[in-house]
């Protein structure tokens, strides 16, 4: 199978390199996923330094992240189409050197405006390099190999959420808050060689035919995704006002969306694309999930702190299980998946995340820590399963000419659950515990509203196989979706 591997990536890159290629691109695609992923994690340690060095509160410094965060979730299918249309390898070149350069913007940043702004660069570069990592994966890797690539990807993903923190405070430690985006610049400069020598060229669509950028669609979804972003971010779970007028501003863009999107010849997003059941119940799936992950990120700490009396070095030793396992997982899981089918592997992610979440709602009580660590343990591996799973189906059914943007909405997908899981499972999670301020609430109230929040996450979990269970072809996914809305 590596023989294959090797012919395929380089009849494409260079004959003339043997099996150099496929490691120069697997290599270049891991990087461009670890430094996205990096950028997420590692700078929310540094907060507390940000919010002194520029003498700001904590909601001011919060928009760092949430800059980066905005910049993904509203650009990403757009950067995603864009690959599709002038080349993902063109466009990715850009995409590495546009965060590499916005990271020294940061790391130069005299003011907090000016890092605000130099982060939401930073974050258009990395929606460029999410979308198309993954959706160059069906250029250089066989069918049968997908889910292996993608598994490695995975691990990658994973290992930069989980180095973020470490890493990251040692950076500050050592040379000041500057370090931890100026880290980015050398291995920025690595990706971007190897990106350039080892990925495939691409020949430029030309001709009266050729499909233009659907800009009219681009906005109003940025809009649209933008409104529900700041919705669930700034309204923390809450149904204000200002979080009620976002919402409608977010349904209302999302209609005008469809109904351009409906009339215009060449779509941001086909339409038909979702009659698909599959594809449908992949992103629903897939939205469901990291709703639930997000839960262990936002009640995990106060559990931990609250309840079972951790110190914060013990909470942060114990909170990196579950990236630990991530990325100890993914690679494994896209064997399994390439082995025994994806669908059956992403069945099985979602039973394990569902017993896990379950488990998690009881065990800890009698058990302790051992009885957190355990269930975080399943939960996470089967994470690894069903993510993996779920996005090796998915790619290998993309057409050739519509994989970026089909790259770009299973990571929307992602992104959108973890931003509504951070807000709505954080509602669930103080209302269960019926304390206004989480931070003070007793020892009790804080397990009480551990094990109801999980109990929802269980439930959640039902329905995404439910959903899974229902969109299961009575015969082939493919006679579904129309030939010439899978090659445009």
């Amino acid at each position: 199978m590596k023989t294959i591997e090797t012919e395929r990536v380089s009849s494409i890159a260079d004959p003339t390199k043997g099996a150099i290629p496929l490691r120069g691109a697997l290599v270049s695609l891991s990087l461009s996923v670890l430094l996205s992923s990096l950028g997420t994690s590692i700078a929310n340690v540094a907060l507390p330094n940000l919010a002194e060095a520029f003498n700001a509160s904590f909601p001011a410094v919060q928009w760092i992240v949430l800059s980066y965060l905005l910049a993904i979730t509203t650009l990403i299918v757009s950067v995603g189409r864009l690959g599709d249309l002038i080349g993902r390898k063109r466009l990715l070149l850009v995409g590495i050197a546009l965060f590499t350069v916005a990271s020294g913007l940061c790391g130069m940043a005299s003011s907090l405006p000016t890092l605000i702004a130099a982060r939401g660069l930073q974050g258009l570069g990395a929606a460029i390099m999410m979308a198309l990592a993954m959706a160059i994966v069906g250029e250089i890797a066989p069918k049968a190999r997908t889910g292996s690539v993608i598994g490695l990807l995975g691990t990658m993903s994973a290992i930069g959420t989980a180095l973020g923190p470490s890493l990251g405070g040692l950076l500050i430690n050592g040379y000041g808050w500057p370090a931890i985006f100026l880290i980015n610049l050398p291995l920025g400069i690595v990706a971007l060689v190897l990106t350039d020598r080892y990925l495939p060229r691409e020949l430029a669509r030309t001709g009266a035919g050729r499909p233009t950028f659907d800009v009219i669609g681009t906005l109003l979804l940025a809009l649209a995704l933008a409104a529900y972003a700041l919705a669930m971010t700034t309204g923390r779970g809450g149904f204000g006002l200002q979080t009620l007028g976002l919402l409608l501003i977010a349904a209302t863009g999302i209609c005008l969306f469809v109904r351009v999107e409906s009339k215009t010849a060449f779509p941001l997003l086909q339409l038909e694309l979702f009659r698909s059941r599959s594809l449908s119940s992949s992103l629903a799936t897939s939205a469901i999930v990291s709703t639930v992950m997000m839960s262990t990120l936002v009640v995990g700490p106060f559990y931990l702190a609250r309840a079972l009396g951790l110190g914060a070095a013990s909470v942060g030793l114990v909170m990196s299980v579950g990236p630990l396992v991530a990325a100890l997982t993914a690679a494994p899981a896209g064997r399994i998946a390439d082995r025994f089918g994806a669908q059956g592997v992403s069945s099985l992610g979602l039973i394990g995340m569902a017993s896990g979440s379950l488990a998690l709602s009881i065990v800890p009580f009698t058990l302790g820590i051992p009885g957190y660590i355990t269930p975080l343990v399943v939960i996470t591996a089967s994470y690894a399963l069903f993510q993996t799973a779920n996005n090796t189906s998915v790619m290998k059914d993309a057409g050739p000419n519509q994989r970026g943007v089909v790259s770009a909405v299973l990571n929307l997908a992602r992104n959108l659950g973890l931003i509504t899981g951070a807000s709505v499972m954080g509602a669930v999670f103080a209302l269960a515990s019926g304390s206004a301020d989480i931070t003070t609430a007793s020892p009790a109230s804080v397990a009480l509203g551990m094990r109801l929040t999980f109990a929802v996450a269980a439930l959640l979990l039902a329905a995404a196989l439910a959903i899974a269970y229902r969109s299961v072809p009575r015969q082939p996914e493919v006679a579904s979706q129309p030939a010439s809305s899978r090659g445009r």
